[in-house]
């Protein structure tokens, strides 16, 4: 029989895994494998940190999870820290492996590692073959190419719910054909030069992992049936359920998008469809969507000018304003009050990422890139597409239809905290990790 390897990277579950599920029906032995990516780690040219450490927690849990859910098949995870390039080929020639599977990117750095690997397993005489797992609509689905998508959210929204389709998604595989995989072994953070967090109890605390990707979702539909609210208490900057909470395990793939829509038509079946069920269908529509304009845009995205090629006019770089900034020190008590919470947890609400963002940009007249990069490290739903996407959105060079998106903290506390519960709540810095 033969082997074949399956390279997990940010598609880190059983359930709806294309890849996956291309290996197992291959009828092949299976060895699957995670790789920490020294690239990954490491300060980046803007002084922040490629991976902080509460997205370096979740990533353990998540692996550590998934290394559970793949014994009780058959299976188990096989972890190496390194470089992609050399250790897939080695492992290639180690098992007589002739071909890896693993998802495809989109993010530059990303793809620039894959062709690295494909170039370097091709002249271990092996290929890799790779899926579209991270969608909600799959690429080959869409009802244009990548180079026509749509520059604006909402033409591409209409077209893509008119004219496409969302596929099923994949059940679990059952059993797993594996040689035997030794124990899992995972690195202490501190072989990262990472600390590990102990969070704050004012936040929520998430656990990585499939399971709990499944557990948060079984209780925000069912057990507590706040889905049916959800359009109405997205904007909530308070407590556990102003929101789903899906998106840390959207980003390491511990859930499918697809598997959330399946979920969700469940839930309408059972309960009715309301602008609620489908606004959560909207946003992982936007999720999509910067994934697809990150492929079509590639390196721009990462560019001062962003997508519209013209840089915004900045004063010369302050350093303390920055760090004023990521401290929660700059006055403003609303943009504090967030960037303590986002300092203490790893988190930040989806109203509070739009002003911060706004603020450091329009307010602060500060690179919108230290910002994003800043995120990078910190946030534990960290995605390349929507970080990216967004934080370009919000400094005016991305797919904003409007000149200029300016939020004013004022008004918005007064609008989204108007008894200051969020702002007394964070209103003193307990940063831990």
């Amino acid at each position: 029989m033969s082997t074949v390897l399956v390279w997990f990277k940010t598609d880190l579950r059983l359930r709806d895994n294309e890849t996956l599920m291309k290996a197992v029906r291959s009828g092949n032995q299976i060895i699957p494998v995670y790789i920490f990516d020294e690239r990954h780690y490491g300060k980046t040219s803007r002084g922040f940190e490629k991976t902080g450490a509460f997205r370096l927690k979740f990533l353990l849990e998540s692996l550590q999870n998934l290394d559970d859910n793949l014994r009780a098949c058959g299976s188990g995870l096989l972890v190496h820290r390194g470089l992609p390039e050399d250790i897939l080929p080695q492992l290639a020639k180690k098992y007589g492996v002739k071909k890896v599977y693993a998802k495809k990117e989109v993010g530059t750095e990303e793809k620039d590692t894959e062709q690295r690997v494909i170039t370097a397993l091709f002249k271990a005489g092996c290929e890799l073959e790779i899926s579209s797992t991270s969608t909600l609509y799959h690429a080959d689905d869409l009802p244009f190419s990548v180079r026509d998508i749509p520059e604006v959210f909402t033409k591409f929204r209409k077209k893509v719910e008119k004219e496409s389709r969302i596929r099923e998604e994949l059940p679990a595989p059952e059993k797993i054909l594996s040689p035997q995989i030794p124990g899992l072994l995972l690195p202490e953070p501190e072989k990262f030069g990472l600390p590990t967090p102990e969070g704050d109890r004012r936040g929520m605390r998430f656990t990585g992992g499939e399971t709990a990707a499944w557990e948060r979702l079984n209780y925000y539909f069912y057990e507590s049936r706040k889905l049916a609210e959800y359009k109405e208490t997205r904007n909530g900057l308070v407590g556990a359920d102003y929101s789903t909470k899906f998106s840390p395990f959207l980003a390491l793939g511990c859930i499918s998008a697809r598997s959330v829509y399946s979920e969700v038509r469940k839930f309408e079946k059972m309960y009715g469809a309301t602008k609620d069920s489908y606004w959560l269908v909207f946003e992982l529509l936007w999720r999509d969507y910067f994934r697809f304009i990150m492929k079509k845009h590639g390196k721009k995205f990462f560019l001062k000018g962003g997508l519209k090629g013209a840089a915004p006019t900045y004063p010369p770089h302050r350093p303390e304003a920055l760090e004023r900034w990521i401290n929660g020190e700059t006055g403003e008590p609303f943009i504090d009050a967030n960037m303590r919470e986002l300092a203490a947890t790893g988190f930040m609400s989806n109203r509070g990422r739009q002003n911060v963002a706004s603020y450091l940009c329009h307010h602060l007249k500060i690179d919108w890139r230290y910002g994003a990069a800043y995120f990078e490290q910190q946030l534990i739903d960290y995605d390349v597409s929507s970080n990216w996407g967004n934080w370009a959105y919000l400094a005016g060079v991305g797919n904003d239809p409007r000149e200029e998106r300016v939020f004013n903290p004022q008004k918005q506390a007064a609008d989204y905290d108007p008894k200051q519960e969020y702002r007394n709540l964070w209103g003193e810095s307990t940063v831990a990790g």
